[in-house]
């Protein structure tokens, strides 16, 4: 038996003269959760909807659960889940008329149907919220019952697009419980999100930037992309005036805003400066940025180094592909 969930081989998808999917190529297998980053713009919703049924490829070919998405398109359909971050329900049906709605949609066998009710209100913790109006629960509690009405039919690749926008840290960290529980069962799940932690959470992770992959792999693969350069955290009396002061200093790259503070990118892990004497003294990248910031009167209150991010991962290689473009 095939082993992955999803392929895809050489996608693309135009509009007119605009290519917003360019030869895009990956497998997701059997069970995984596949994370999809970009930023706006970048394919990321094109190529969902493709492999969703919803588009027709310009080019390429691609299938998910084994069915082809340009000549089976409502097999797909049939196939799968899908969850967006507008959850999809009705917010005038009460918690179980959404779930009887949905059965019927999804063409849950009516033999089945009673089983699978009380599943998704088990799943979701809303036994005693049952004949509540689906209006009246709250972020987390919504997003729950969307998830369990969009697997009612038991799909098994499951399409989560932004699911977990808009509600608070708590209820994010619950869902992707769910999330694990789906997958250790062996649901493949295909997920995008603009939550940086939450990109960890992933088996393997693909960053799309005008239309192509520009990285691929599990996050701590990703994350040894940056191993050849030091990561700083720096915070200082004034943020915005210390990003000023390091821009276009020697051996230092991104500098970027990481809450509180600053990330700071190092591609050398030393400089020998030229001193007033005419000899040469050689300075940490730590006090060189002491040094630099001190020169502004700006107090540094805390700098030292630091593992990389996902969000670190993903700042430094947009930069690096907008440094190609001509």
């Amino acid at each position: 038996m095939n082993r992955l969930a999803v392929e895809v081989e050489g996608l693309v998808k135009r509009f007119g003269s605009f290519t917003a999917v360019d030869q895009v190529s990956f497998g997701v297998a059997r069970g995984e959760i596949f994370g999809f980053l970009g930023p706006n713009g970048a394919g990321k919703s094109t190529t969902i909807r493709m492999l969703c049924g919803l588009l027709r490829p310009t080019a390429g070919r691609a299938s998910v659960g084994g069915f082809d998405v340009a000549t089976q398109p409502e097999q797909i359909r049939r196939n799968i889940g899908y969850m967006s971050q507008k959850f999809s329900l009705y917010e005038d049906l009460t918690v179980e008329e959404n779930i009887d709605f949905f059965s019927g949609v999804y063409g849950v066998p009516e033999p089945r149907r009673s089983e699978r009710k009380a599943w998704v209100l088990r799943m979701a913790g809303l036994e005693e919220r049952r004949a509540t109006l689906t209006r009246l629960l709250a972020g987390g509690w919504k997003q729950r019952l969307a998830l369990g009405c969009a697997i009612l039919h038991e799909p098994p690749v499951l399409f989560l697009d932004e699911p977990t926008s808009g509600v608070d840290p708590i209820a994010r960290r619950n869902f992707w419980d769910l999330i694990y529980q789906l997958s250790a069962a062996g649901c493949t799940i295909f997920v995008s999100t603009h939550y940086m932690d939450e990109a960890e959470y992933c088996h393997r992770l693909a960053l799309m930037y005008r239309g192509k992959f520009i990285a691929l792999g599990p996050p701590a693969d990703l994350k040894r992309a940056l191993d050849s350069r030091a990561l700083l955290y720096l915070e200082t009396t004034d943020p915005l005036e210390s990003m000023k002061a390091l821009e276009g200093e020697e051996t230092i790259g991104e500098v970027a805003v990481f809450g509180a503070g600053l990330h700071v990118t190092i591609s050398d892990f030393g400089f020998r400066i030229p001193t007033a004497s005419g000899q040469v003294a050689d300075f940490t990248p730590a006090e060189r940025i002491r040094a630099r910031l001190a020169g502004r009167g700006i107090l540094v209150r805390r700098l030292e180094a630091v593992p990389p991010s996902m969000e670190d991962v993903f700042v430094a290689m947009i930069e690096e592909e907008e440094r190609k473009l001509p």
